[in-house]
């Protein structure tokens, strides 16, 4: 065990309110901030779907002004473009945004540039310079967040975005994509309600768990790791492992869903903080597969997230002792080696559990001829900065990470 250094931890999330029916108090949550005018933003699919956004207008009730059901998995920043035009022609004063990542996403750069006055200018300097800034002067929409899938992009203060003004792009199209991130974009209070995630596909549901599950592996090797987040990340791993394998039930049992719940919250608490970021090396080889591949990020994790630790381990500790600990594995006298091959075993045990393919090969769209490609996305990406310590793959040590998935 690792001794405690000095850490910093600053992390501001909203208000966290979890529980099958608990969306009932989202208007006396609005209430007690002043909140009086709400746009709902959702997806083309969820955001028109009545079991999905019933219970938030009942919610809302009268507070409820207009509603954008436009996202799609391109976030695009047009998108979000013609959904702040939709805030302000109704004097909007808050956006309540129910969906997965891709929603999540494309409301923050909503709000993003909402905080600029000329936010068309604005939008037209970010698909030249890639940057797009929340104005220092400037007050951001503020946000409420209902997520339906559990890949962990909901206590997140930055959002990624394709960098163009056409809102009906592919989400494999080439286009520049760029990111936002201020704390200011930090949503005020988020609900998961556990019975919104029964109307998600099961497909959609299961891929989403292994992404935010690994969120979970990733912060408690992150070199930003803290004491606050490795009790927050370990609990949750647990949680989730008892848990996840209610999603392919029919129906899902209630008391493993709270944990579920409990479990993605968990995760997630302290990822995107002022002090780093701590997704790390599994999500940098999800990003490699992002474009030009019409395929779930969580289908990717279930394949690569073994295969990426089995390289970890080989090159670093990676926490392997924290990681067994958290996971199950009676750790008390056995091997380094023992140690990393039975947090590997966990891991794919879950990916097992959520039904989600093991080898790269079976998942369509992907082909070998394409590996040297994503190796170097994969080696280009930001959040290798952000590996555990000591590790630096070179994009020949990628692509044999990748032939081994195959």
């Amino acid at each position: 065990m690792t001794r405690t250094q000095g850490f910093t931890f600053d992390f501001r999330p909203g208000t966290i309110v979890v529980g099958a029916g608990c969306l009932d108090r989202l208007g006396d949550e609005l209430d007690r901030r002043g909140r009086e005018r709400a746009l709902l933003v959702g997806g083309r699919t969820a955001g028109t779907t009545p079991a999905v956004v019933d219970p938030i207008r009942e919610g809302l009730g009268d507070r409820l002004v207009a509603e954008f059901p436009e996202t799609t998995p391109a976030k695009t920043l047009g998108t979000a473009l013609d959904g702040l035009r939709l805030a302000r022609d109704r004097d909007v004063d808050v956006v309540v945004a129910v969906g997965g990542g891709s929603t999540l996403d494309t409301t923050k750069t909503l709000a993003a540039l909402s905080s600029h006055e000329d936010s068309e200018s604005v939008a037209e300097r970010a698909v030249e310079t890639g940057e797009l800034p929340v104005a220092a002067d400037g007050d951001p929409l503020p946000i409420v967040a209902v997520p339906t899938t559990l890949a962990g992009a909901d206590l997140s203060d930055i959002a990624g975005v394709t960098l163009t003004l056409d809102g009906d792009v592919s989400a494999d199209a080439s286009h520049e994509t760029g990111g936002v991130g201020d704390p200011r974009l930090m949503p005020e209070a988020l609900f998961y309600d556990g019975d919104l995630y029964r109307t998600t596909p099961t497909s959609v549901l299961a891929a989403s768990a292994m992404n935010g599950f690994d969120k979970g592996i990733e912060m408690l090797y992150s070199p930003h790791a803290t004491p606050v987040t490795d009790g927050t990340a370990a609990r949750g791993l647990r949680l989730l492992q008892s848990g996840l394998r209610t999603i392919r039930a029919e129906p899902m049992d209630a008391d493993r869903l709270a944990d579920v719940l409990g479990g993605i919250v968990n995760v997630q608490y302290g990822l995107a903080g002022v002090d780093g970021y701590r997704a790390s090396i599994i999500h940098a080889f999800g990003h490699g597969f992002s474009h030009g591949h019409d395929v779930h990020q969580g289908t990717i994790h279930g394949v690569l997230a073994p295969q990426v630790l089995r390289y970890v381990f080989d090159s670093v500790d990676g926490r392997r002792d924290l990681l067994g600990e958290a996971l199950g594995v009676d750790v008390a006298g056995l091997s380094d080696t023992a140690v990393a091959a039975g947090v590997v075993d966990a891991v794919a045990a879950v990916r097992d559990d959520l039904g989600l393919p093991n080898r790269l090969r079976d998942v369509e769209g992907v082909e070998q001829e394409h590996f040297p490609e994503v190796a170097a996305i994969v080696a280009d990406d930001d959040l290798l900065d952000v590996a555990p310590d000591g590790l630096d793959p070179t994009v020949g040590e990628i692509v044999g990470i990748l032939e081994r998935a195959w």
